[in-house]
């Protein structure tokens, strides 16, 4: 007998399932780890009440999975009832396309949609919308339009240091950009920024975020990322490959040689082992100017069809290369073998230009996404932020600069970071020895200043030096940031024998031992990559380390917290640093006490390190 039709019927079953639980499910389903994500999302929704002006920052590594946390982040608000979430991405068709196909195949509802699409007329109220906007100021000023009915909304702002601070902090105005999103925010909008690069967000006090509330997005088991691939010491489990010069065409041509052989081992195993093929890519990333991507696709095209068309002097030239590199790179295997695959599958091979005038004739949705075995990708400076390279097996990097290199901008170039652990060991990176040092710097640095972030509110102390600067200079609000802290402090400990300490100190105070026992010592409060840092530090210059007895702050006054062990100016001065004792001495470790049970390891670098810290906590 069928069922009387009754709409209200309809609408009360007509209600979706708890869509986050959906999307671990997924998640869970492909073998992967959903904890990092679920920690991050429960941090999120805690924090987002007692953020300061309901504005708050979730960072994580380069390419460590933050697409699939935003989705989930995304399905959590819209199960706890917001109706109006909107996606900011850089300023690139290419990211608004892989990340709006990514949500899409999430299955969200709403359907995700990009905001140009409804810019025409407002979103009718009462209806959900789940929306992508680039950062620029038509598209964001259409949007403002669109959402005016649908209020408040939630800004999750990816690669939230691009384009969203204020450049204009210290001339009392604002870009254009910032205005934009602090109009879309309106005054009961939430911001939620997401990056791997905070530094710039904090110094600018984007949007008055405080560090107290920000949410870090640890990388899930399968990441491989700064501890890998810029390791202080020990065996590299990748290939590196230093080249003393700038890099030349020729030396893309070897690169080029060693990606192809690479491919050939990988799937001749693959199809020997009864599996697939699989496609894969190698990244050519030399210059932000859209001539240099010309060259460099000449040189690459140039070099595929000559492999193709299996003729003439400068086809066997490229031959005898890739038998070379064959012997060279898998001498276990047949060279014959590993060369004729490549000869015979030199046609499957696809060359694509990543730049904002790239001809848009050839663009799919996905354009990193490799379709070909050998699927070459000329980077320009999208490359720097946000896209996602499966299956990427071989980067030449080569792009540098001759002032000094912008922390922030050079740790999100990091493309190879990800998950590559099931070809680790053949992925390989083609770089300037000294690209390669400087890049190494940058990473030191900024894992050094997250690691300087506490609990309380203690803003992290950021570092550069006459290479390596932290974040562009425009963008540093300079009514609240320090330009000389000189030391950054790590997380208070319980202190209630310090002879013990100085004893471990006077063992050996110029020992990496020594501040290891410490570390064991105070459990925790010596973070295990700061005696990393200073391990490699210390062996390429000896003597250049002085761990100091502990001293007590009792009795200093204005400026001094002594509960939390706090100085405005900073606790290290000339006469802590015992140069008498310590002349070499380069980094200087140092516990502070309060004489009430409570204590903190401080850190001092007297080179050409610069320390900055936001003042305002």
């Amino acid at each position: 007998m069928a069922k009387k039709f009754d709409v209200k019927t309809i609408l009360a079953g007509a209600k979706l399932p708890k869509q986050y639980e959906k999307q671990l499910a997924r998640i869970k389903a492909d073998g992967n780890d959903t904890s990092m994500i679920e920690e991050a999302v429960k941090g999120v929704l805690n924090n987002i009440p007692r953020a300061a002006g309901k504005s708050l920052v979730m960072y994580g590594e380069p390419q460590s999975g933050k697409t699939e946390l935003m989705i989930c982040l995304t399905a959590r608000l819209l199960d706890e009832g917001h109706h109006a979430i909107i996606h900011l991405v850089t300023d690139s068709v290419d990211l608004l396309s892989q990340n709006l196909d990514r949500f899409k195949l999430a299955g969200l509802a709403p359907s995700p949609r990009n905001a140009t699409d409804v810019a025409s007329a407002p979103i009718t109220k009462g209806h959900n919308a789940l929306l992508f906007c680039k950062k620029n100021s038509k598209d964001l000023a259409k949007l403002i339009t669109a959402v005016a009915n649908v209020r408040p909304v939630i800004v999750i702002d990816d690669e939230a240091d691009y384009a969203t601070p204020n450049a204009k902090v210290n001339q009392a105005d604002q870009t254009k950009i910032n205005k934009l999103v602090s109009d879309l925010l309106g005054t009961d909008g939430v911001y939620v920024g997401v990056t791997a690069t905070p530094a710039r967000l904090n110094l600018n006090n984007t949007f008055n975020n405080r560090t107290e509330t920000w949410v870090r997005f640890k990388p899930h088991p399968a990441y491989t990322g700064q501890d890998v691939f810029f390791a202080q010491a020990g065996p590299r489990p990748y290939r590196l490959v230093l080249l003393q010069g700038a890099g030349s065409a020729d030396d893309a041509k070897r690169a080029l040689a060693r990606f192809c052989v690479t491919v050939a081992h990988l799937n001749m195993a693959a199809t020997n082992a009864g599996k697939l093929e699989k496609n894969y890519s190698f990244l050519v990333h030399t210059s932000g100017k859209t001539n240099d991507h010309d060259t460099d696709r000449s040189t690459i095209e140039t070099t595929m069809n000559v492999l193709v068309g299996q003729s003439g002097a400068d086809f066997n030239a490229f031959v005898a290369m890739l038998h070379a590199e064959a012997q060279s790179l898998y001498p276990a295997d047949d060279a014959n073998a590993l060369t004729q695959y490549v000869v015979a599958n030199a046609s499957r091979n696809e060359t694509v230009v990543l730049n904002n005038t790239t001809r848009k004739a050839t663009a799919g949705s996905n354009r990193a996404n490799p379709t070909c075995p050998f699927t070459i990708i000329v980077g320009g400076n999208i490359v720097s932020r946000g896209v996602t390279f499966p299956n990427l097996l071989a980067m030449f990097f080569t792009r540098n600069v001759k002032t000094k290199l912008q922390q922030d901008t050079y740790i999100q170039r990091a493309r190879m970071f990800g998950s590559r652990g099931a070809y680790l060991s053949h992925f390989e990176l083609t770089i300037p020895a000294a690209l390669f040092a400087d890049w190494q710097r940058c990473f030191s640095f900024h894992r050094l200043a997250l690691d300087s972030i506490q609990k309380g509110g203690d803003s992290p102390v950021w570092i550069g030096d006459q290479r390596i600067a932290i974040a562009s200079s425009s963008s540093i609000d300079r009514t609240t940031v320090d330009f000389n802290r000189g030391e950054m402090s790590f997380a208070l400990f319980d202190c209630a024998d310090v002879p013990a300490l100085d004893a471990i100190v006077d063992s050996a105070p110029e020992a990496i031992a020594t501040l290891e026992a410490l570390a064991k010592k105070v459990k925790g409060s010596v973070p295990s990559f700061l005696i990393e840092y200073l391990r490699a530090e210390v062996a390429s210059s000896p003597q250049s380390l002085a761990i100091h007895r502990a001293s007590s702050i009792q009795g200093q006054g204005t400026g001094t917290d002594q509960k939390l062990i706090r100085r405005v100016k900073g606790f290290i001065g000339k006469s802590q640093l015992e140069v008498l004792r310590f002349p070499n001495a380069v980094h200087h470790v140092k516990i502070f006490h309060n004489g009430k049970g409570k204590a903190r390891v401080f850190y001092k670098n007297t080179g050409s390190a610069q320390f900055v810290q936001n003042q305002q906590v």
